[in-house]
């Protein structure tokens, strides 16, 4: 009906050899032919539409039953478009089996009652339909479902999201206090818990770590994930990745991705911690060493949870970065001398 009263109907469109797609609003076919030759750099001469689900060729009267933002596909006059599986065969073009997985994927295609059809569509389709491009609540509210309204982006709900993550480490951290029976040792522990606190509120949480517009990201600009392999491996052999910007389905799968401490927090760090507090004051720990391995990339690693291996890991901390140098320590000290100086 957009036609008919020469209203814009805004769509989605692409070119056959581009994955990136572009929002036009057109009244007509005509004029969407014209907006996107111009927008995609392609001869007009014989240019035409498609749906870019199925190769559906778009006419001006199917054009104005189409729902707003209705991907589509720009083709030049030799050009065809068959579908999601044109896209396939895009992407295994330099793959020496790409002819007979695309064969295979039409098969699935054509086969209604295969449930492993419906997986494989059920995956592509999540990843077809990537909204991840855009940002804000008012754009994709979908997306928002489920989260508290006082979340305006998604970059602003993922980085909060890093940030409980961070702050339930710091948590477990505190709990330990309950296991020490010293006096002093508590007293000590408690001290080096404080300064690790104060850090971490210092560096934000690191919730840039899962917030796309920050530059210490573990992800790409749009917001692509990858598995960074399990603990003792350097990449992920089954290149696990996901992009929760994309979809609220793929935001809620990937609640289950966890930020792995190579050497294991509760195993490790923490009765290190302790054990070195035995016998040493607060001041005599390495605080950067132990805030690095709690709360940092220098020990953690973002996977899948089929890579997030639960078992012992058995690395240990490097004793000889535990305690502070004893030029840091002495400088430590005089800095300490000197406020009370000044108060004085």
């Amino acid at each position: 009906m957009f036609g008919l009263f020469g209203k814009n109907k805004p769509v989605k469109i692409r070119s056959r050899n581009e994955n990136k797609k572009y929002g036009v609003a057109a009244k007509d076919v005509k004029e969407l032919l014209k907006k996107g030759c111009k927008l995609l750099q392609l001869p007009s001469p014989g240019a035409h539409v498609c749906l870019y689900s199925d190769g559906t060729t778009v006419t001006e009267e199917f054009f104005q039953t189409l729902p707003d933002h209705t991907e589509l596909v720009l083709l030049c006059r030799d050009q065809t478009w068959s579908g999601v599986v044109c896209d396939i065969g895009q992407l295994l073009k330099t793959d020496r089996y790409a002819d007979g997985l695309i064969e295979a994927a039409k098969g699935l295609l054509s086969d209604e009652k295969s449930p492993q059809r419906r997986k494989i569509l059920t995956d592509l389709l999540l990843n077809l339909e990537d909204r991840s491009e855009l940002e804000s609540r008012e754009e994709h509210e979908e997306w928002f479902k489920g989260v508290d309204a006082r979340f305006k982006t998604k970059s602003a709900y993922m980085k909060f999201n890093c940030e409980g993550r961070m702050r339930g480490y710091m948590k477990e951290v505190h709990g330990a206090t309950k296991t020490i029976q010293k006096a002093k040792v508590r007293e000590e522990f408690l001290k080096t818990s404080k300064s690790l606190s104060e850090m971490l509120k210092t560096a934000k949480n690191n919730g840039c770590y899962l917030d796309r517009t920050e530059k210490e990201r573990l992800c790409t600009r749009e917001g692509w994930f990858t598995c960074q392999g399990s603990y003792e491996q350097k990449v992920c052999q089954s290149l696990h990745s996901i992009n929760p910007y994309g979809s609220r389905e793929s935001r809620i799968v990937f609640s289950t991705w966890n930020l792995d401490h190579r050497i294991e927090k509760k195993r490790t760090i923490i009765p290190a911690l302790l054990e070195a507090l035995q016998n040493h004051k607060s001041s005599d720990i390495n605080l950067n060493y132990f805030y690095g391995l709690l709360f940092t990339r220098e020990n953690l690693k973002l996977v899948h949870i089929v890579c997030h291996k639960k078992g012992a890991h058995n690395l240990l901390c490097d004793a000889k970065k535990i305690f502070r140098k004893a030029s840091d320590t002495n400088k430590a000290k005089q800095n300490v001398k000197g406020k009370k100086r000044r108060l004085v």
